[in-house]
């Protein structure tokens, strides 16, 4: 072996490539390339992706929405073909010139098999978060142990799980820990937004994804609408992705809340500060709603083989993130059939009665939320990189 290929990868700028699928992929994915360039200032890395990546140098080949889909859905048969077209001109590409490391973030159903073919060819792979395996689809242990060469986990009890199955993990914590203050400006937010102290404001917040604007959003608008009967001055604010407004307005338009609720362009963050309360879709949001200490109620709607196909392969009882870090309910989730707009409407109502009773149940949530957060928080970017650095020097 001469100097040059004793010399550690690590020492060097690394080619890397990345996949992340969906709007919370690309924000973890811009976090992590934070960490990244810090430790190579001439990295260049390519795949797919969006605009939070792209603001850190990533080159998208392909957009990033064009691997989102909802569950088990005729949608993602339908885009079936493409998708997986996409991988297959994505891999031939990266095999042609192959990285030093390809790192999938989160989306398995598309990164998995594609990271086992990049390994396969000599190429390390790194997964950033672990899928929930610990939820449901535990059979993905065996996939991940053949895919990945390690995984990059948010959650503290994720690595004790995939060492377990022989799978090398490191915790880095959650990015968003270190995004979102332990104490939020609650009164900053609403000044940005228009609103006011003593306004009572819910954040509606349906899902980043076509798929789940036409299966939440006119739920959450309907359940706005019965709120606003039960308390004619609470405003409604609604982070809207800016490909989806014109769905969400006329969403909107059906369930006569059309000049009822303020339409934000993005500014989810400023949302869950501002709100006393959201009304919210399973999934990452969820997390930012527990870092932001708001109480909320967590909805999902699927149709109706995904929702059959998720409960056959559901090992706990959440599906909320804040309920599955905490062990417990702690938050009311309403899924698939109890999703009503007046079941929705009822639970907001009651987070915003204890408000005015007091707040004992709020101020509980807080705690419970302070305490997930500080455990989240660790210096992620760091030791993401570091991780990575040992993965491109091991030989």
């Amino acid at each position: 072996m001469d100097t040059a290929e004793q010399q550690s990868v690590g020492a060097q700028t690394p080619r890397i490539a990345m996949v992340a699928g969906e709007a919370s992929g690309d924000l973890l994915a811009g976090l992590l390339l934070q960490g990244l360039h810090a430790r190579w200032p001439g990295l260049a890395p390519v795949g797919i992706g969006g605009p939070q990546m792209q603001r850190q140098g990533f080159s998208a080949w392909w957009p990033h929405h064009k691997l989102a889909v909802h569950g088990f859905s005729w949608e993602l048969l339908r885009r079936y073909r493409e998708i997986v077209g996409i991988r297959k001109q994505l891999q031939e590409r990266l095999l042609q010139s192959p990285p030093d490391l390809f790192v999938g973030v989160d989306a398995p159903d598309f990164n998995l098999d594609l990271e086992r073919n990049l390994r396969t060819a000599g190429v390390k792979t790194v997964h950033f978060v672990c899928p929930s395996v610990w939820a449901w689809r535990a059979e993905r242990l065996e996939k991940i142990r053949a895919s990945v060469g390690h995984v990059l986990c948010i959650f503290p009890f994720e690595p004790a799980l995939l060492a377990q199955h022989g799978i090398g993990a490191t915790y880095v914590g959650h990015p968003l820990a270190n995004v979102i203050p332990l104490e939020p400006d609650k009164a900053g937010a609403r000044r940005a937004l228009g609103l006011h102290d003593e306004d009572t404001v819910v954040a509606l917040l349906p899902g980043s994804r076509q798929s789940e604007i036409r299966h939440l959003a006119l739920r959450f608008f309907q359940a706005a609408a019965r709120i606003q009967k039960a308390r004619p001055a609470t405003k409604f604010i609604v982070p809207a992705v800016p490909g989806l407004r014109p769905e969400i307005e006329q969403l909107l338009a059906r369930s006569g809340m059309a000049g009822q609720v303020q339409l934000l362009q993005g500014r989810s963050h400023q949302a869950l500060a501002a709100c006393d309360v959201t009304l919210i879709a399973s999934g990452t949001a969820t997390l930012e709603a527990a870092l932001f200490k708001r109480p909320m109620v967590v909805a999902y709607h699927m149709s109706a083989f995904s929702w059959w196909m998720m409960q056959r392969k559901r090992l706990q009882p959440w599906v909320g993130l804040p309920n599955i870090l905490a062990g417990d309910f702690v938050v009311p989730e309403l899924l698939q059939d109890a999703a009503t707009p007046q079941a929705l409407a009822d639970e907001v109502l009651r987070w915003l009665d204890d408000a005015r009773q007091g707040g004992s149940r709020t101020r509980a949530l807080h705690t419970t939320f302070s305490a997930m957060h500080q455990t989240l928080q660790r210096d992620t970017s760091r030791l993401a990189t570091d991780a990575i650095e040992k993965v491109l020097e091991h030989r």
